[in-house]
């Protein structure tokens, strides 16, 4: 059996093993348990299709899963549309083309200035890419840069431990943040920046201006999705072109499949975990019967590898078909963010590629990864020539 899985179906996605290594432990859980129970992540899906079932039934499996106002992830429709189609703009082809020249420079000076020999990528190139082009697209100032660093890390302390205490300490000060952000825009007026933060506090939905909880849960949303999983995936990409030289040499000779190689090296190893839902009927996953009201983990990093749709989950294959992907999720709350995603994760690596004869592992540097709810590496040395 899986070091998690018991005979009852039951999991413990805290079990030290399953933290050391989380991809394998899916890899496991998917054969053996393929719908799981745990206190800690309730009902849990490994399998693509049954992940696939969820994204594509909002009626029976909701996003409402918090008492906080989440902005439109955490809705569904009839009220999830119009938030939606508020924010889908922000990440179209006109705003990505506006915004690539920025985030293009802010690629290319962070891996131009990494030092050659052994080199800590999260550290000198991840993070702080992650960071820069949240910060520049939102029009923020570089100031936010460290506390935006340490919320992050205090989030996944307090989301692993549970600590309902310390996530709703982590919650308001980042709400602090936000908050004296919008509030800046309102007193400067017609001075204010225009950037994308500015046009938000500017936004309107079903006729009103957008509330402040609601403005807040929009910059968290996309802070949180942006910071931790573009750090993690740059981090994943880089290590993985450095331990395969043969993608790497193809994607130096052939640009143009940068692109659709970084969508399949985060099929084979996710940057984010998982997501979660409830369930709004009794209904059946598996052979498990489930309540009204009854909790569901997502496990991205499980259905992306799942076998029976992918064969051999490690084979890097870029005649895949893009729809089984799973990377931006599927159905209604597809991510909006995908296409900025996209472009920061091509631009970064183009970077690391143009600025680089070769990265390869050092041999003195094991990479320590991430431990739940993160994913990736806490620390990726490697050799840069």
């Amino acid at each position: 059996m899986s070091p998690a899985c018991s005979h009852a179906h039951h999991w413990d996605p805290r079990d030290e093993r399953v933290l050391q290594d989380q991809i394998t432990a899916y890899d496991s859980m998917r054969k053996q348990c393929p719908v799981a129970h745990s206190e800690y992540l309730h009902w849990s899906v490994f399998t693509h299709d049954q992940t696939l079932r969820i994204l594509n039934d909002h009626e029976t499996f909701s996003n409402r899963v918090s008492e906080r106002v989440s902005v439109p992830n955490g809705m569904d429709p009839p009220e999830h549309t119009p938030f939606r189609e508020l924010i889908e703009p922000y990440f179209g082809p006109a705003a990505m083309a506006r915004f690539e020249p920025a985030c293009k420079a802010i690629a290319r000076n962070l891996a131009s200035a990494l030092p050659k020999g052994p080199t800590e990528i999260m550290a000198q190139l991840a993070h702080p890419y992650a960071l820069e082009v949240q910060c520049t697209f939102m029009g923020w100032p570089s100031s936010l840069h460290q506390p935006l660093r340490e919320w992050i890390s205090k989030n996944h302390a307090a989301t692993l431990a549970q600590d309902r205490t310390a996530m709703e300490r982590v919650a308001r000060e980042f709400d602090g943040y936000m908050l004296a952000l919008i509030n800046e825009r309102r007193l400067a007026g017609t001075d204010a920046p225009d950037d994308t933060t500015t046009r938000l506090t500017r936004e309107r939905v079903n006729g009103r201006p957008l509330s402040d909880e609601e403005l807040i849960s929009i910059l968290r949303n996309w802070t949180v999705g942006e910071l931790g999983t573009i750090a993690a995936s740059v981090g994943i990409v880089a290590q993985y072109l450095a331990t395969h030289p043969d993608v790497q040499a193809q994607l130096r000779n052939q640009p143009e499949l940068v692109a659709p190689a970084i969508d399949e090296i985060l099929r084979i190893h996710a940057p984010l975990i998982s997501n979660r839902r409830v369930a709004t009927k009794p209904v059946k996953l598996g052979e498990h019967q489930l309540r009204a009201g009854d909790r569901i983990s997502v496990l991205w990093a499980s259905a992306n590898r799942d076998e029976a749709v992918f064969g051999d989950p490690d084979e890097f294959r870029l005649d895949r078909d893009p729809v089984l992907n799973l990377l931006y999720g599927a159905g209604v709350h597809v991510c909006p963010g995908a296409p900025l995603a996209r472009m920061e994760l091509k631009l970064a690596v183009q970077a690391l590629l143009g600025c680089t004869r070769q990265i390869r592992p050092s041999p003195e540097h094991a990479p320590v990864r991430a431990r739940y709810p993160g994913s990736g590496f806490t620390s990726l040395i490697l050799e840069v020539l």
